[in-house]
C-alpha cells in the first residue's frame, strides 16, 4: 500500500476524511461496524460518527463535496487550516518544504522507485487536497510538518512542544503491543515492518523502540519514500543507536515479500485512506506475511471517539472534503476482517481520545 501514506491529513484538522464512497452491498453486510462488538474500546451510544456513512448528515455532506466549486473551495480550505495550525505551533512548514526542495530527494527517488509497480484506481486519485494524490513532490515534502499537527491536535488544550506530542502519541500506540504481546506469550519482534511508512516518521520510531530488530518501511508513493530514504541517510542509517532502516517501493495488498517473514506488522495511520476492498487485502497480506507467534497492530481514527463523533460542522466537512474513502473505512469492520483472514485474540484499544489499536496475532508453531 499503502494507499497512503499518511494520516496526518486525516487528523490534523483534526481529522481530515473524505468524500462519499459506499461499500458494495455485499462487502457492507460482511464487514459493516456492528454496535454491539465487543472490545476494550470505551462504549459509545454510536459505532460511527452521523457525518460518515449512509446516514442523513452525510448524504448532505457528500452532496455538498460532490458541488465542483464548493469541492475546490474546501480542498483548498482544508490545507491552509492545517498551515495555520503548523505556524501557530512553531513547526517550520515553509522552511521543511524549501529544505526538501533542494536537497537530492530527486536523484534517491530513481534509485528506489520500482518502475513495474502498478498503481490501483483509487491511489491516483485528488488526494489529500493534491490532485495527484501521494504521487508528488509537494505532498511528499509536508508530511512532516502535518504529521507534527496532526500530534499537537490530539491534545490542542495542552501546551506540548511538537516532539513532546509526537512522543506520546508513538510511545501509547507501543505500549498498547507491548501489552498485547506479553499476554498473549508472543515472539519477541526481530523482524518488524511498517505498511504505509510514508516518509518514515513511523518507521523511524518503530525502529528506535525495537533497536536491534530489522525494521522495513513499505509504501506505493516512490516520492514519499525517497524522503524517508533521505532523512535515514542524513541520520546515519540510525549513527549505531539502532538498526538502519530498509525502505520498500511495493503495493501494501501483494508486496511481493517472502510467506511468514515479520514478526511484528504495523500500520499506522493508514487503513481510513483505503477503500473497503483495499482493507480486506492489506489484511489477508499482513496474515501471509505474519510468523507464528507474531503480531498485527493497526492503528487508527476511532469510529467511537467522542472527540472524533463530536466535530463542528465546518470540520468534518472539511475532512471529508480531503479524503475520498471515510464512509467505507467508518463502517468497515475491521476486527471481524482480522478475524476471516485467521488472526486470532483480535481485540481494540484506545491509545489516546481521537485514535485506537485494532490487535491481533497468529498463535506460536506447535513444538
Amino acid at each position: 500500500m499503502t494507499p497512503r501514506a499518511h494520516a496526518a491529513w486525516a487528523q490534523a484538522g483534526p481529522g481530515f476524511s473524505t468524500r462519499a464512497a459506499r461499500l458494495p452491498s455485499a462487502g457492507r453486510r460482511r464487514h459493516q461496524v456492528a454496535a454491539s462488538a465487543t472490545t476494550d474500546v470505551s462504549t459509545e451510544n454510536k459505532a460511527k460518527p452521523d457525518w460518515a456513512g449512509d446516514d442523513l448528515l452525510s448524504r448532505a455532506v457528500n452532496a455538498a463535496i460532490g458541488f465542483k466549486p464548493l469541492f475546490s473551495v474546501m480542498k483548498f480550505g482544508a490545507r491552509q487550516t492545517l498551515k495555520g495550525s503548523a505556524q501557530k505551533a512553531g513547526v517550520p512548514w515553509t522552511e521543511t518544504v524549501r529544505d526538501l526542495e533542494q536537497s537530492e530527494v530527486y536523484h534517491i527517488k530513481q534509485e528506489i522507485e520500482d518502475q513495474s509497480v502498478q498503481y490501483p484506481a483509487y491511489y491516483t486519485q485528488s488526494f489529500h487536497g493534491y490532485d495527484e494524490g501521494n504521487l508528488n513532490w509537494l505532498a511528499a515534502f509536508e508530511v512532516e510538518p502535518a504529521s507534527e499537527v496532526m500530534a499537537l491536535r490530539v491534545w490542542r488544550k495542552e501546551a506540548l512542544t511538537p516532539l513532546q506530542a509526537q512522543t506520546r502519541l508513538r510511545k501509547a500506540i507501543f505500549k498498547e503491543i507491548h501489552t498485547f504481546q506479553e499476554a498473549h506469550n508472543l515472539r519477541e519482534a526481530h523482524d518488524i515492518i511498517d505498511i504505509g511508512c510514508s516518509v518514515g516518521v513511523s518507521t523511524r520510531w518503530l525502529a528506535a523502540e525495537w533497536p536491534t530488530a530489522q525494521v522495513t518501511g513499505l509504501d506505493l508513493s516512490p516520492h514519499f519514500l525517497a524522503v524517508a530514504e533521505l532523512r535515514e541517510r542524513q541520520l546515519g542509517g540510525g549513527a549505531g543507536q539502532r538498526q538502519r532502516i530498509h525502505y520498500l517501493h511495493a503495493n501494501m495488498e501483494s508486496s511481493g515479500l517472502p510467506d511468514a517473514s515479520f514478526d511484528l506488522i504495523a500500520a499506522q495511520y493508514v487503513v481510513h485512506e483505503c477503500p473497503a476492498h483495499a482493507i480486506e487485502g492489506l489484511v489477508r497480506e499482513c496474515r501471509r506475511l505474519l510468523r507464528p507467534g507474531g503480531t498485527l497492530a493497526l492503528c487508527d481514527l476511532n469510529p467511537r471517539s467522542k472527540v472524533i463523533q463530536s466535530l463542528p460542522p465546518v470540520l468534518f466537512t472539511l475532512m471529508k472534503s480531503t479524503e475520498p474513502h471515510s464512509d467505507e473505512y467508518y463502517q468497515f469492520d475491521i476486527e471481524g476482517c482480522m478475524r476471516d483472514n485467521g488472526l486470532q485474540a483480535v481485540n481494540t484499544v484506545e491509545c489516546n481520545p481521537r485514535h485506537r489499536v485494532v490487535l491481533g496475532c497468529l498463535p506460536a508453531a506447535e513444538s
